[in-house]
This record gives C-alpha cells, sequence and structure tokens, in this order.
C-alpha cells in the first residue's frame, strides 16, 4: 500500500491538468501497475491530488468497557456457585441463579446494584467466556477406560446407532461406568454408574462397590425410583457389566425396551458420555477411589450434584440437521434450559411429582449446594490424593523399568 501511495502521488497533480485523453492512458498504466480497477485507480489519484503532507495514521479512541470491576467480580462469584458452566448455560440460566442467591443473601451486597444486576441478566454467553477465560484456564486430567466386551448376547440385542431418531417423550435412558481407579486398572476399586435421559438430560449418579452385575442392577433400582418419569427404554454400552443375563431379566421383569451401541462408536452413547466428564470427572475428579468410606463419600456428593444439575444447570437438545454454506451437514440446538424445566414441559409428570420438584426448587438455597459439594470433594481429595499419587510415581517407574527391557528384545 505504500509503494501505491507514491505512485499515486507522483502522477497525481499531472492526473489533474491532463487532458481527458492523457487521463485515461495514466490510468491504463496504473491499473496495469497496481491491480486496482479503473474506479479504484481513479479515485485514488483524486485523493493523492487533495491530500497535503504524509498520511497520518488514524488512531481509534479505545472503547470504554462496557463491565465493570464490580460485574466481573460478581460473575465469577455467580459462575463458581453454579458450578463453572460454560459461558452459554451461564447466561441461560443467569435468570434462575441471580434471583435464588440475591434471596439468599450469597452475593456481595456492596457491588450488587441496579446497574451490575442489569448487565449480569445482560450479558451474552460469548462475552462471559471471554470475561473469565483468566479465571477458569487450568489443566485437565485423562482417565482410563475398562470397559470389556460382553459378545454372548449381543446378537440378541437390538443396535442403537448415532444419528437414530431422537425420541420426543421422557423414559429412554442411556447409561455407562466410569472408573475410579486411578492410573492403574489393577485391584479393586469404586465405579460410578450414569443414567442419563435423552429427552430431558435428567441425570442421575451412583456409586457402586465393582462391576458386578448385582451392584448395577441395584443401583438401577435405585435409580428408576429417584427419576421423575417413568422408565421406557435402557441404552447402554458392550461392557460385561450390561450384557449379561439378570439386567437383561431386570429390564424384561419391567417391560423395558433393552438396546446397546456398536462396538468402538461411542457416538452411539453420546449423551452419557458427554455427562462421564462434565458430571463425573469435573465433581469427582481422576482420583483413585476404593474404601466403603469413599464409595458413601461419593454418594452423598451425587445426591448434591443431582439437584443443582437438574433443577438450575441449562443444556441444549439436538433437533435437526443443517447444511453449511460449504454443503456441510451440522447439527442444530434448541435453547439452553434445565432438565427440570423440560420435564415439567413434557407434560408426563404425575400431580404429586409436579408438586414434589417444584417445592425442591423452591426450596433449594443453590449457593448451599456448591458449599456442601465443595466441602465433600475437599474430604475426597484428602482421602485419595497420596495414595492416587503413589500409584502413579509407581507406574511411572514401571514403565520406565520395561524400556530397556522392550528395547533388548527388539534388537
Amino acid at each position: 500500500m505504500s509503494a501505491r501511495r507514491e505512485i499515486t502521488k507522483k502522477h497525481a497533480a499531472e492526473y489533474a491538468r491532463a487532458p481527458k485523453k492523457a487521463k485515461g492512458v495514466m490510468l491504463d498504466q496504473l491499473v496495469a501497475t497496481t491491480g486496482w480497477s479503473r474506479a479504484n485507480a481513479r479515485r485514488a489519484l483524486t485523493a493523492a491530488s487533495k491530500r497535503k503532507g504524509p498520511v497520518k495514521q488514524v488512531r481509534r479512541k479505545p472503547r470504554p468497557r462496557t463491565y465493570g470491576y464490580d460485574t466481573l467480580k460478581l460473575l465469577i462469584q455467580v459462575w463458581n456457585l453454579a458450578g463453572r458452566p460454560s459461558g452459554k448455560y451461564l447466561a441461560a440460566t443467569m435468570p434462575i441463579w441471580l434471583p435464588k442467591l440475591e434471596d439468599h443473601h450469597e452475593l456481595d451486597a456492596t457491588r450488587l446494584t441496579d446497574q451490575t444486576r442489569a448487565q449480569l441478566l445482560a450479558v451474552s454467553g460469548a462475552t462471559i467466556d471471554r470475561l473469565l477465560k483468566p479465571t477458569r484456564d487450568g489443566a485437565r486430567l485423562v482417565g482410563l477406560s475398562g470397559t470389556k466386551p460382553g459378545p454372548l448376547l449381543r446378537n440378541s440385542i437390538q443396535i442403537r446407532r448415532a444419528g437414530d431418531e431422537h425420541e420426543h417423550a421422557p423414559g429412554f435412558v442411556e447409561a455407562d461406568l466410569v472408573l475410579h481407579c486411578g492410573p492403574t486398572l489393577i485391584g479393586e476399586f469404586i465405579r460410578t454408574l450414569t443414567v442419563t435421559d435423552v429427552f430431558t438430560g435428567w441425570t442421575e449418579n451412583m456409586a457402586i462397590k465393582n462391576s458386578a452385575h448385582r451392584w448395577v442392577i441395584d443401583a438401577m433400582t435405585e435409580i428408576e425410583a429417584r427419576l421423575p418419569f417413568p422408565l421406557v427404554c435402557l441404552d447402554t454400552d458392550n461392557g460385561g457389566e450390561f450384557i449379561n443375563h439378570a439386567l437383561i431379566k431386570w429390564a424384561g421383569d419391567r417391560d423395558l425396551f433393552f438396546t446397546r451401541a456398536r462396538p468402538y462408536k461411542s457416538n452411539d452413547n453420546a449423551h452419557v458420555e458427554q455427562k462421564n466428564g462434565d458430571v463425573v470427572r469435573r465433581h469427582a475428579f481422576h482420583y483413585r477411589y476404593d474404601t466403603s468410606l469413599e464409595q458413601q463419600l461419593l454418594n452423598d456428593l451425587y445426591a448434591l450434584v443431582r439437584v443443582r444439575l437438574n433443577m438450575f444447570t441449562a443444556t441444549t437438545k439436538a433437533i435437526s440437521w443443517r447444511s453449511n454454506k460449504h454443503g456441510k451437514k451440522t447439527r442444530v440446538y434448541d435453547k439452553p434450559r434445565t432438565p427440570y424445566q423440560r420435564v415439567l414441559d413434557s407434560g408426563v409428570l404425575t400431580p404429586e411429582r409436579t408438586n414434589e420438584l417444584d417445592q425442591l426448587f423452591a426450596d433449594t438455597n443453590p449457593a448451599k449446594l456448591t458449599r456442601q459439594i465443595t466441602a465433600i470433594q475437599t474430604r475426597l481429595i484428602s482421602l485419595a490424593r497420596d495414595k492416587t499419587n503413589t500409584l502413579t510415581t509407581g507406574v511411572s517407574r514401571a514403565k520406565l523399568d520395561e524400556a530397556p527391557e522392550q528395547i533388548s528384545r527388539a534388537s
């Protein structure tokens, strides 16, 4: 651009004095040199003839900050109490969280003014993510998978694939187990059974002793009683903890459909797989839990998490497909809503269940829930951190010891 500006400046005075035919020749030369269109070249020459002195760089006045320090501090406080959701979900549930926290006097009254309140209710999800980025940056741990196939009964169970028609009523649930093994699968350790409803996103969790089918059935019976709607269908992966005669008989006694995913296709169980990370790992972390006390603490934790998650945390639901400008199919999602709102709108609840959920929502202080969750998490960390670190060191040492043997065998 600087070279083009010099060329136009050099020929501007001559262009202004030249006759019409000569101007056409000059424009042709300028177009060939710069690659501009004739109209753009003509405008550049005309502007250069009026310009006096060097071009001054225009400095934009910085835009004033919309959200002040008080709003940011309140936003961080609400975000922490809400369980640190993404900006999109926090913006959708801000009209729920802010009045609740105000009613229970959980926010800093010196910062909460009419202006900051209006800004918190108006802030967008993208702006929330931008404002909270320095606060939420941190490392994420990676867990292990212990799913072992149960091949004997797989052929007798219907396969449900990713992309199949979505359910239009509550009751179709996906189930999966999450291992609390730490860095190694050796020994006995606790599992978490996660059950999530495809239509509403309602999620239940329960810690069990191991993968034996008796514990899975006991947990499924307990979760069935907790669900506010009747159970219709159970969809699982191909692990032996689910594909066994005992669980199939349990489902048959209740007249439930039983379906399974394709092997090594985690998208077939996308709803529960997402909850494994967003609910279990976020709240129970990646430590090793293998004692009865830790199992009880996990179940106490999940009893609190289920209320905050289902009553106050928004989720989105895939409703259709669309093609973008490049012709690629992409998902279309509805507006974020809480599972509690989706269950009420489904119209399947009995009046007793509806009153029970409404009373739970009215009586719950979500900030108190968060404090109780944090207290249990702190105790779990104190119980499991040292032994997990010891196992991690042992596993790393074992890998180093095996490396020379592998090299010698390869040579």
